[in-house]
């Protein structure tokens, strides 16, 4: 063997040595999510949140329904006349307001997570059967959807809770409702992209049945922007259950929640800033946590955003 043919087998053997590995998709996926430090930032907030809401029994320093009627109003800790039993301070009964926002997030998570849940199922529905077999039942299903985003989502809420009459469950229905277009315009969208792509072709020519096309070739591949959009509809359900509650049409007294505490609060913004400051950055830091998360996952799971 001469030389030179020792030589480029070296190099050869060297290049592969020296190869990259390629990288699993899950670490594809967590290579562009964490770059972007926001979205790492909010994951650990919701991971943080998500802990105190479903270990609030052993976490939260006192029950949210006791009241200690020898300490109205109390400052928070580091205040003058504060106490570090009460570390964020208590409300106009006597409630610790730091217990009430522990249990509080326990309210407002499952909330979310049920009016989310309920509108991305049936808004996939929808958004399947309306861009797969178009025509009539597409024109009727996106002319609902019209109208439904015609009216501001709120206020389409309000309407539903006031019919159905104020609770958590109905809240939670009211959400999920204004939350639906989104998901069918969403869902309806991608399917119709898909349609023209070749494997559906070929599926179709091999003989797979309509629920096989929409459930096994098409929605696998539409499932990347319905999870951001997901991730990003929490905190729109978030912030549309503080809204209700805030208005007496969400969790009644004396439920923590988030936006009750704002409500109940109110009379006493001046006088003690602290009922009101506490619940209002709850509802802040959760919101921006969950729409950080979403930029992330937007970033990591869109291959145009991928450098």
């Amino acid at each position: 063997m001469t030389t030179s043919t020792k030589t480029s087998t070296t190099q050869t053997a060297d290049a592969i040595h020296t190869a990259p590995v390629p990288m699993t998709p899950l670490q594809e996926f967590w290579h562009y999510f964490s770059s972007n430090k926001g979205a790492v930032a909010g994951l650990v907030v919701i991971v943080i949140i998500c802990f105190m809401a479903m270990f609030a029994n052993v976490v939260a320093p006192h029950s949210p329904s006791d009241q200690y009627r020898d300490a109205l109003l109390l400052p928070p800790a580091w205040l003058e006349g504060g106490n570090w039993s009460f570390v964020l301070g208590t409300d106009d009964v006597g409630r610790d307001i730091l217990s009430r926002l522990i249990y509080g997030s326990r309210l407002s998570i499952a909330v979310g997570l049920v009016a989310v849940s309920a509108s991305l199922i049936m808004g996939i529905l929808l958004g399947l059967i309306a861009g797969y077999f178009k025509g009539m039942i597409d024109t009727a299903i996106m002319r609902i959807v019209d109208i439904m985003l015609a009216m501001p989502s709120l206020l389409l809420a309000i309407a539903i809770v006031a019919i159905l009459g104020p609770s958590i469950v109905n809240a939670a229905l009211a959400i999920s409702i204004v939350s639906l277009p989104h998901y069918v315009r969403l869902t309806r969208a991608a399917t119709m992209a898909e349609m023209s792509r070749d494997y559906v072709t070929s599926s179709k020519v091999i003989g797979a049945g309509p629920l096989r096309l929409m459930f096994v070739c098409i929605l696998p591949n539409c499932l990347a922007p319905l999870i951001v959009q997901a991730t990003l509809g929490f905190s729109s359900a978030i912030l549309d259950m503080a809204a209700l509650g805030f208005l007496g049409l969400g969790a009644q007294p004396p439920t923590p929640e988030w936006g009750s505490m704002l409500a109940d609060a109110l009379q006493f913004v001046q006088r003690a800033w602290w009922v009101v400051t506490f619940p209002g950055l709850m509802i802040l830091i959760t919101v921006l946590a969950f729409n950080l998360m979403g930029d992330g996952l937007r970033d990591a799971l869109d291959p145009k955003l991928k450098q």
